[in-house]
């Protein structure tokens, strides 16, 4: 049980040694504004405006209680769950994360060698330092599953489609709310957008659609692919009717990333997709929109049969349990993961997921539940604020 790991922390700690990284969001967070470089650390720290989505956020895990229960038979805990056929040992994702080689030079490969460890799956962002082919092999068996930025050229929107099914990725993530770029300060303070930078750009410069509408092969002139890049990169003119052309260029299911409202869930249902996932991206697109976890229980009570997985603000296994207790499926984890990345790598990742998982089989155990089908809305009291 993954809650033996505090037993083995503290066995070490009597022949002196003491864990490498730190186990608090705020302690990962500062070590690694002290390691990332000022723009990188805004980068992945930063929101939208303000930020005050990324406070709702959070605010909103506060706001809900976990009410335990006592002497119920929580010796043998079981947190194994299948998601749209893909299998996990927690109902526990890492969230697609573009531009990490920003973070560490071993970038998504370092993630995707501790996901693998530990058999959780990885979302692969389009955005991402290494191609999905890479990442393929670096996973070998484990689960992973594809993110879709829905770029103008379908052509090549249809070729990421294609070399996902073929390397093994088991669904495919398309997300809703990033059409443009949100109104960001501090990466506007210091200019830097990493794209423009040529970060971020593996799946685009391997991709023989993409490079087959530049003039010169990308090794020869990047300023070129980069602004083929910045041309086609979102299209704000996708609908719904649109979503026939992921069925066209995909067997695998498809997962809309970015619903908050609940009538998007019911058109989602409509329009034949396999899951969604209820996420104002972390915070970084729109400033003062409603907090993902407060959007939560309004899909879930209109999404019927449909998988409903839950994105921003887990910090904590205390906060997957409230995410799962009011309806998600499964949760993905972002920041946390990324701020172990940039101060260990591979390790880093492994260490921030070996304790979430710990407190949330643990939070499992003394609330009073020994299986993720006996978490509900009744576990939890709301405290307004």
């Amino acid at each position: 049980m993954f809650g033996n790991y505090q037993l083995e922390i503290y066995r070490q700690g009597l022949a002196g040694a003491l864990p490498e990284f730190p186990f608090t969001f705020a302690e990962l967070e500062q070590q690694a504004r002290e390691k990332l470089s000022p723009g990188a650390f805004g980068y992945v720290a930063g929101g939208a405006g303000a930020e005050e989505t990324m406070r709702a956020n959070r605010a909103a895990f506060d706001h809900w209680r976990i009410v335990p229960r006592m002497l119920r038979d929580v010796a043998t805990r079981d947190l194994r769950t299948i998601v749209l056929g893909t299998a996990m040992p927690a109902p526990v994702m890492l969230a697609p994360i573009g531009v990490l080689a920003i973070v560490h030079p071993e970038a998504e490969v370092a993630v995707a060698r501790a996901a693998a460890e530990m058999g959780l799956p990885f979302v692969l962002s389009t955005a991402s330092s290494r191609s999905l082919e890479e990442i393929a092999q670096t996973a070998g068996a484990s689960p992973r599953w594809f993110q879709l930025y829905w770029p103008k050229d379908r052509r090549f929107a249809a070729s990421l489609l294609h070399r996902a099914e073929q390397a093994g990725y088991g669904a495919m993530v398309v997300t809703l709310d990033t059409w443009l770029l949100g109104w960001r300060p501090r990466d506007l303070s210091r200019a830097y957008l990493p794209f423009l930078r040529g970060e971020g750009l593996a799946n685009y410069l391997s991709d023989p659609v993409f490079c087959e509408a530049l003039a010169k092969p990308p090794r020869e002139d990047m300023p070129a692919a980069i602004a083929r890049w910045a041309e086609i990169f979102s299209d704000p003119g996708v609908t719904w009717d649109d979503l026939k052309f992921l069925r066209e260029n995909t067997r695998l299911p498809i997962v809309l990333k970015g619903i908050l409202h609940p009538d998007d869930a019911r058109r989602a249902a409509d329009f034949g997709m396999d899951g969604v996932i209820v996420s104002n991206h972390g915070g970084r697109q729109v400033d003062g929109a409603v907090a993902a976890l407060d959007a939560l229980p309004g899909v879930v009570a209109v999404a019927g049969e449909l998988p409903v997985l839950f994105d921003s603000g887990i910090r904590t296994g205390a906060d997957v349990v409230k995410a799962l207790a009011l309806g998600a499926r499964a949760v993905l984890l972002g920041r946390p993961y990324v701020y172990g990345l940039a101060l260990g790598g591979a390790a880093g990742v492994t260490a921030v997921l070996r304790a979430l998982l710990a407190e949330l089989d643990l939070t499992m155990a003394l609330s009073g539940n020994a299986r993720l089908e006996q978490l509900s809305p009744e576990m939890l009291q709301k405290r307004e604020p």
